[in-house]
């Protein structure tokens, strides 16, 4: 007997999960979350890293202590040799070849400022000034990086948008840029509300993201493109009903495939930059594990509803929905006899038992063709009865 756990039925797609009857549900939390992530760009902004946003870092020697009494001493170097408003911004243990040390990002200091800098952390460490290096950057980088960033999103978008057309349709293409959009709309806002620093491994790593997304619409897309194949041809489900047994049929294979990806990310960022230390790999491991998370959930919850919606736009499509619902109807009022439905044609009352009749006009599974009628009399061009004998009963001379 074959098992009717969840489980079980995600892997055969017979969960029956309705994710296009509740589109509305998750088009309203989508919309909640954006306006709440426009909220958080306008209000709180970014933490933008030294790239980005200017500033000096000072590379100290991580045996002076731990990384806590590190950032302190910086700090209190900083309200002695630097000006009122420097600040240290980051601190995280990086390891080198020459060993591990401390690095400690400020905010901007000039020449002179960075040097009475670095000489007031020699001298609250009592370590000898050659041994910690600093370097400044300039915003102007980080703006660069920025723009050709934009630029590549740009260019990407364009290209996908041309392969979704020519590949699906036009209605797909519009549905999988929506989704793409928001992947990156929600990933920003996780970073603007939590106050995760962005780097250029940040950027690298949205550019990265947009891949793995546009992966999971397209299988979920193909999976529809093949269950909507000449539906218009039969009037046994809907537009949406196809649609949403597509996403059944592929929800566990976008989960595996999105599990698949995230174990060696969380690895990266749980135990390579949360345990061992590396801070390096932080930035990067984090906008991938967010960004794969939220582009798992937007290819399910957002793409395809959203396609259903620009397909029911479609006159064909929608004289078909209209076919469909029109059967159902008259199915259930007993003025239709679907294949399959029980009739007491030996009784005197001849009725259609409704529930019968109701599981007859079900939606079917892929693949299934409503059965066409014969045409009455016997099969072929002849007419039923007719022999070899001419008419009057004279044979064949």
């Amino acid at each position: 007997m074959a098992k009717s756990g969840l489980a079980s039925r995600l892997y055969r797609g017979e969960a029956g999960l309705d994710i296009i009857g509740r589109r509305k549900l998750w088009f309203g939390v989508a919309l909640a979350l954006i306006l709440l992530s426009l909220l958080s760009f306008g209000l709180r902004g970014f933490s933008l890293g030294i790239e980005f946003a200017g500033g000096n870092s000072f590379q100290i020697p991580a045996s002076v202590g731990t990384l806590e009494q590190t950032e302190v001493k910086v700090q209190e170097a900083l309200d002695t040799a630097g000006d009122e408003d420097a600040k240290v911004v980051t601190a995280q243990k990086v390891g080198g070849t020459g060993g591990d040390f401390y690095e400690v990002r400020t905010t901007q200091l000039d020449t002179e400022q960075a040097n009475a800098v670095k000489d007031e952390i020699a001298e609250e460490f009592g370590i000898d000034a050659a041994t910690i290096s600093g370097n400044q950057v300039s915003e102007a980088w980080g703006s660069q990086v920025t723009s050709r960033a934009v630029l590549g999103l740009i260019i990407f978008i364009l290209v996908v948008t041309i392969y979704l057309v020519l590949r699906f349709e036009w209605r797909m293409a519009v549905a999988a840029v929506s989704s793409l959009i928001m992947n990156l709309i929600l990933t920003a806002g996780i970073y603007s509300l939590v106050g995760f620093e962005v780097t250029p491994s940040t950027v690298i790593g949205f550019l990265t993201i947009l891949g793995f997304a546009l992966y999971d619409v397209v299988v979920v897309f193909d999976k529809v493109q093949e269950n909507t194949r000449g539906i218009t041809a039969n009037n046994n489900q809907t537009y949406g009903e196809a649609a949403n047994l597509a996403i059944n049929q592929s929800l566990m294979r976008s989960l595996n495939t999105s599990v698949v990806a995230l174990l060696p990310v969380g690895g990266l960022l749980f135990i390579g930059a949360g345990l061992l230390g590396a801070g390096t790999l932080k930035d990067l491991g984090l906008v991938l594990f967010v960004g794969m998370a939220v582009a798992f959930l937007t290819s399910i919850l957002l793409a395809t509803p959203l396609l259903v919606v620009l397909k029911n736009y479609d006159p064909r499509i929608q004289a078909h929905n209209k076919r469909v619902m029109a059967r159902r109807g008259a199915i259930a009022r007993g003025e239709v006899t679907p294949k399959g439905a029980v009739r007491s044609d030996e009784s005197d009352d001849e009725q259609v038992d409704p529930e019968s009749a109701a599981l007859a006009g079900a939606a079917p599974k892929v693949g299934a063709r409503p059965a066409g009628k014969r045409p009455t009399g016997a099969r072929g061009g002849r007419p039923a009865g007719g022999g070899g004998n001419r008419p009057g009963g004279g044979k064949r001379r």
